[in-house]
């Protein structure tokens, strides 16, 4: 489907307010396209064509009529306004949460590769152009084509000789429309494709401020976005270029054109002795002559915003024409918690496999540690877990039951998870904590963090749980968040618990606290661990030793440190214990 179909068919939703708004415009221009009409009755049959003297009273009626029409236009034009530029507002506002929500419905692997910052840009920036479309263009192109058609009925009306000839207009209009198409198309995709490139790149900038500043890359990443920048600038400057060779420069040919035409037919072809033309039908001529360029320069100045406004729009129908998945709410009774992996393989990338043969399970209640080191494949297993990727082979049970016939959203429905980095969201402590969930009552996010050991931390901030929280927490320590994020999956009561490298980033006083919530969060559920300090996981049920995608060990810490094998390697270089020589 063509992307002007797609966007007429996004403006149907609001067909009644756009059908009202049409009939709106059509009173109006008829109202004030009857103008030229009166005032040449009133010359030729009032004044002109009055044998025995000027009568005012007919006159006065007739100017009377003339500027209730006016009115009648001007009231009717507003109206029309009103609507058409309401129901531009509600197609884009349609069309943003449309974008909006089928994001969510999108798996991680589309995210892999994609900046954050042309997702936004693709919400905010392109739909802001097709905003212009619906606002403007729509709007120009529809008043524009009804008074262009109007001017020439009355033309016909008046002389068809003479509107016929004015007709060369049009050809000569849509020949020009195909051509800046062609090449401001081509323009635009690269504008638009830059200005994504240049907020991916002032959204990872600012994310990673720190890390420019303290290696002191400013001057390079200046110099990055200027090359960017300039590349926006140059295909700018081509559409402007492009424009300026159009708008008035065209239009003024157009109209001189015309009226050459208009003063060779009335000042020699139909001055015959045998025809006149009355001096109400010249002036009316050259009224809608003049009236029809207003219309026309109308069209021409608005063809920038329409191949911007398709351009963008295209992007977005390229975004929503991802395929997505429907977000399902339906629940199921809270597992038990038995996790089996059966002969799991997994790709990121096709055939390059990261997980190889996994099997494994876990019961109810137990604790398994997953370790290795980076690369191995410790939280690809979480990742398929999760269903943030599908397994490539095999299958992932949960009580029985294979997770690919659930949905995501079910699935997740009974699980936790605590990340190493953990994400907090612009509000409040609270809001963090329930997420804005319903069931989650103020009282159980203060129980939440009193049982993890929050209140120890977080006593020192003066709202308490009603202390405001800047984007990702920046102005909370490590171990605040991290203990906010046990609270969150406390308060969530999941069956399933996965806590990812939980005390990579704290420090020792912090790790006690944060020992202390892991184990109260541990209590009754089913508990993944991925962890690079293999001092936080003795006490685990069960210890897989992954390595380039398979697991090489397993078993309980002291029997793999009696193993000898790769894990007691490990955690003797943590703890500083020297390695035993194994004779074999």
């Amino acid at each position: 489907m063509s992307t002007g179909k797609r966007l007429w068919l996004y403006a149907l939703h609001y067909k009644k307010l756009l059908i009202l708004g049409m009939a709106l415009l059509t009173v109006a221009v008829a109202a004030d396209l009857a103008g030229p009409l009166i005032a040449k009755k009133i010359i030729d049959e009032h004044i002109a064509g009055a044998s025995n003297g000027i009568e005012f009273e007919p006159i006065i009626t007739l100017l009377g009529v003339f500027f209730a029409l006016t009115v009648v236009a001007a009231i009717f034009r507003y109206g029309e306004y009103l609507l058409l530029q309401r129901a531009a507002n509600r197609v884009i506002q349609k069309m943003r949460n449309d974008v909006y929500q089928h994001i969510q419905t999108l798996p991680i692997r589309y995210f892999d590769n994609l900046p954050a910052g042309k997702v936004v840009a693709r919400i905010t920036n392109d739909t802001e152009a097709i905003r212009e479309l619906y606002v403007t263009v729509l709007s120009q192109f529809a008043t524009s084509g009804m008074y262009i058609t109007g001017i020439y009925v009355a033309l016909f009306f008046l002389d068809w000789k003479m509107a016929a000839i004015a007709l060369f207009v049009l050809p000569i209009l849509f020949i020009w429309m195909i051509l800046y198409r062609k090449y401001a198309s081509k323009y635009n995709h690269i504008v638009r494709a830059k200005v994504s490139d240049m907020n991916a790149m002032i959204n990872e900038s600012i994310q990673g401020m720190t890390i420019i500043q303290a290696f002191r890359r400013e001057k390079q990443m200046q110099e990055e976005f200027e090359v960017m920048n300039r590349e926006h600038y140059k295909f700018q400057n081509k559409l402007l270029y492009l424009d300026a060779g159009t708008s008035h420069n065209l239009v003024g040919v157009l109209r001189t054109i015309t009226f050459v035409l208009f003063i060779w037919y009335f000042g020699g072809a139909s001055l015959t002795a045998t025809t006149a033309i009355s001096v109400g039908v010249l002036y009316a001529f050259v009224d809608y002559i003049t009236r029809l360029f207003n219309p026309v320069s109308g069209i021409v100045n608005q063809l920038a915003k329409l191949e911007q406004a398709l351009v963008a729009a295209e992007r977005v129908f390229r975004l929503l024409d991802r395929t997505g998945e429907d977000v399902n709410d339906e629940k199921i009774a809270r597992y038990r918690g038995n996790v089996r992996f059966e002969k799991v393989w997994f790709a990121y990338k096709e055939e390059e496999y990261v997980l190889k043969d996994i099997s494994f399970e876990a019961r109810q209640g137990e604790t398994v540690a997953l370790v290795g080191h980076t690369g191995s494949g410790k939280s690809s297993i979480m990742n398929l877990l999760f269903r943030f990727y599908d397994v490539s082979k095999g299958a992932i049970t949960i009580d029985g039951m294979n997770i690919q016939d659930l949905s995501r959203q079910t699935v997740r429905d009974h699980m936790g998870i605590v990340l190493q980095d953990p994400y907090l969201f612009s509000g409040t402590i609270e809001s963090n904590v329930s997420l804005g969930d319903a069931r989650i009552s103020r009282e159980k996010v203060q129980a939440s963090l009193n049982a993890v050991g929050g209140a120890r931390v977080l006593k020192h901030l003066p709202k308490g749980i009603d202390e405001p929280v800047i984007e990702k927490g920046s102005t909370l320590s490590s171990g605040q968040r991290q203990l906010i994020s046990f609270a969150r999956a406390l308060a969530f009561d999941p069956a399933i618990l996965i806590l990812d490298e939980a005390t990579s980033n704290i420090d020792t006083e912090t790790e006690e606290i944060i020992q202390h919530a892991m184990d109260v969060l541990k209590k009754g559920r089913t508990t993944f661990i991925i962890a690079h300090r293999l001092s936080t996981i003795k006490n685990a049920d069960r210890i897989l030793v992954l390595d380039r995608g398979e697991i090489v060990e397993q078993g309980t810490h002291d029997e793999l440190v009696a193993l000898g094998g790769r894990y007691e390697q490990m955690y003797r270089l943590q703890s500083g214990v020297p390695l035993t020589p194994h004779v074999g």
